[in-house]
């Protein structure tokens, strides 16, 4: 489900380095039930089998699609914040409160919902039936879904994936029609729950928090500000804000400065998944300096140190399988 998921998004989950999805079976809870949440850039789904019954996978997919769309919507804000307008023809529409006040929220929801509807089912599923799912999505009051599900469509027949798509997808949104369309909309009494549930950061964590999210935006300088002033102010774990400085000097191809900051993150880091992915860059760093020895060396660390944490494990894996080669080009 999930090497399909990625075929059809033309997007590997491996290029998001540093982010978790992780699928628990929990069988003491109650039977049947799937629960799904983020932290910051951690995507987790809690599932309880019942008898006779199977994994509920469009509940899994749904948490996967945002575990893979969530970081689009902060690469563009000025392009998000123009939906805002959309926001005022959902008062009385019966979807959960946080999609109203959120036009990045809203809007990745609406292109999660036009995907499932795209591809869920089988190839007996007519465009009656598809079309179906789109108009439910609508009169719960995710009004862009009709739109992402027409753009799919010519998505479908282009060679990009939908991160090289993603910008001009929300460009071609014109927020006036969809605002009459909205309009014209009748909503249901009804909404269907949630799966995935956000969880806010501690407070004490906000500036690491806004620190990673504006690295994963793309803003690099915003990103290394606020980890510093955190680094500064002794306020928050120091060995995470090395670690986002040393992500941030990636960014900027300053080999040295990055080498520098894993190396102090491992000095004083208690979180495992820092640990683990200090090893590995810093094991990539050595692999393209030709220092295979101490490549290796911190390859076998990364792997003991992420023992729990798959993408980890997987990555130092490979690393000690063959030297670290930079993607020839971006996705």
């Amino acid at each position: 489900m999930l090497f399909d998921t990625e075929i059809y998004l033309k997007v590997p989950s491996s290029g998001y380095l540093g982010r978790g999805f992780t699928v628990y079976l929990d069988p003491m809870g109650a039977p049947t039930q799937t629960n799904a949440r983020n932290y910051v850039s951690d995507y987790f789904v809690v599932i309880s089998p019942g008898k006779g019954e199977s994994l509920k996978m469009e509940q899994i997919r749904h948490t996967y699609l945002h575990y893979l769309l969530d970081p689009l919507a902060l690469k563009y804000p000025d392009l998000i914040k123009r939906l805002s307008p959309l926001l005022d023809s959902l008062k009385t529409a019966p979807m959960d409160e946080s999609f109203k006040d959120d036009p990045a929220i809203m809007s990745t929801e609406c292109l999660i919902r036009a995907i499932e509807a795209r591809t869920t089912g089988s190839t007996r599923t007519t465009e009656a039936e598809r079309q179906a799912a789109v108009s439910a999505s609508m009169e719960q009051g995710f009004i862009l879904t009709q739109y992402f599900y027409d753009s799919l469509l010519a998505f479908e027949k282009d060679q990009a994936g939908l991160r090289n798509t993603y910008g001009a997808m929300l460009l071609g949104i014109d927020v006036r029609k969809e605002e009459r369309r909205a309009a014209a909309t009748q909503f249901a009494s009804r909404a269907d729950p949630e799966i995935l549930h956000l969880a806010r950061p501690p407070l004490e964590g906000k500036l690491l928090s806004t620190a990673e999210q504006r690295l994963t935006a793309g803003d690099i300088a915003s990103a290394q500000k606020l980890a510093q002033q955190a680094l500064d102010e002794k306020s928050e774990d120091a060995g995470r804000a090395l670690f986002i400085l040393a992500e941030a000097a990636t960014k900027n191809k300053d080999m040295d400065g990055a080498r520098n900051y894993f190396e102090k993150a491992l000095g004083v880091a208690r979180e495992p998944k820092v640990i683990a992915w200090s090893h590995i860059y810093l094991g990539r760093i050595f692999d393209l300096e030709e220092e295979r020895d101490a490549a290796i060396d911190h390859y076998r660390a990364a792997l003991n140190a992420g023992e729990q944490l798959p993408e980890a494990k997987a990555a130092a894996q490979q690393g000690l399988q063959q030297p670290y080669e930079p993607p020839s080009h971006a996705q």
